[in-house]
């Protein structure tokens, strides 16, 4: 008893196990290679390939559709053989080992093809790495184990943007060369998954394995997992790729070599507000918590719909920072709280699908929105969606 009351005064980050640290750090140089690439890629796009807006929609779209589907695969795969470490060294390796493609692409194809090749890797990792996280975490810290895994993610997500201005400057603008230097933290990603993080026993389960789709699967999913999948799918509706961020940049004069530091500020607020946001939803009903999540993601469509200059679009991308820190950890955790354990990967695979096919549709519609009827309508449309997903929300917490 003593030893437990000892415990229970530690600070929460001290509680959180080795391995869920790890994850994390995995994570985050995977986040520094992908984030150095991504902050030059839509501009790279654009300028040097002459690709059109709606064009950057759909292959965004596309490329985290199929990271989508992948991840309901790899999921139910993971319950089956009940064994998560293994396909998610596979899907970061594969990753990896897309990484130098980007350099060496001369045409807007091989883009394609890297951007797609790679998002396949996400798609292999994401719901068994998340399942794993939900192994290996404490019942009583699993929204802080999320929000730290979160955290570490981000900080990798702003610190490649930071790399990319440096070597901007320090290069003339060679995007190529920066392309390559993104390679090394990928494969220092794969080496840490390896070394550092060991996987709990688990055991296989004793049900014959059957397709994700089918409906008695699906069905032991319940009920409370499936409002949650449903509202947050509307809510990815609204939640086009973060591209078109660095493209409205460009729309309120921000020279090309500041472009990465849109992620850099986005991902500053993201990474902040992740972990705390993750203890504070051990505390508190997770659906208001969610509910309050979604409200700087309007405010900040608005913003940036209606705030032309430098400082409005600033503001703008610090609250869509705040509103990812505020709902991204949290709806892995209410996944994680409302499937049976040996179900996880399956339920992250599932709703990880969803709402890739939103975000698929979220990317194309901005895109084609966008060269229609410019940006500002583009960010008002994505307000209105926003909007629905929060009064789902309300209503379901009454």
């Amino acid at each position: 008893m003593k030893n437990g009351s000892a415990a229970s005064f530690r600070p929460v980050w001290r509680r959180i196990p080795a391995g869920i640290w790890a994850i994390g750090f995995t994570s985050l140089f995977m986040d520094i290679s992908s984030e150095m690439i991504h902050a030059l890629l839509p501009v790279y796009m654009v300028g040097a390939m002459g690709a059109s807006m709606a064009l950057v929609g759909v292959i965004e779209g596309v490329a985290e559709s199929i990271a989508a589907i992948t991840k309901v695969f790899s999921g139910t795969l993971s319950d089956w053989l009940g064994r998560r470490k293994r396909l998610a060294v596979i899907g970061y390796g594969l990753a990896a080992l897309t990484k130098p493609i980007f350099p060496l692409a001369d045409s807007i194809g091989w883009l394609m093809a890297a951007r797609f090749i790679d998002r396949i890797g996400k798609g292999i990792r994401g719901a068994p790495r998340d399942a794993l996280v939900a192994d290996i975490a404490p019942p009583d810290l699993r929204g802080a184990s999320f929000g730290l895994r979160q955290s570490l993610d981000t900080v990798g997500a702003f610190v490649g943007p930071l790399l990319a201005i440096a070597l901007m400057a320090l290069s003339s603008d060679n995007i190529r060369l920066i392309f390559w230097i993104a390679v090394i933290p990928a494969f220092m990603c794969v080496a840490v998954l390896i070394l550092a993080v060991k996987e709990p026993e688990t055991t296989r389960s004793a049900r014959p394995a059957k397709p994700p789709f089918s409906r008695s699967e699906l069905g032991r999913l319940g009920a409370a997992y499936w409002r949650i999948t449903f509202i947050a799918t509307l809510f990815s509706l609204a939640r086009f790729s973060e591209a078109f961020l660095i493209l409205k940049s460009q729309d309120v004069g921000l020279a090309m070599v500041w472009t990465p530091a849109v992620l850099v500020v986005m991902n500053l607020v993201y990474a902040f507000s992740s972990y705390p946001a993750g203890v504070v939803a051990d505390r508190v009903n997770k659906v208001t918590a969610l509910a309050v999540g979604v409200v700087p993601f309007v405010l900040a469509d608005l913003v940036l719909a209606f705030s032309p200059g430098l400082m409005g679009f600033a503001i703008g991308v610090m609250l869509w920072g705040l509103h990812l820190g505020l709902t991204q950890g949290l709806i892995a955790s209410l996944i994680a709280e409302t499937v049976p354990a040996n179900l996880r990967g399956t339920g992250f695979g599932v709703y990880n699908m969803l709402s890739g096919v939103a975000l698929l549709v979220a990317s194309a519609g901005a895109g084609l929105i966008w060269d229609m009827a410019g940006s500002a309508t583009t960010f008002v449309a994505s307000a209105g969606i926003a909007t629905l997903a929060l009064i789902g929300l309300l209503v379901q917490n009454h």
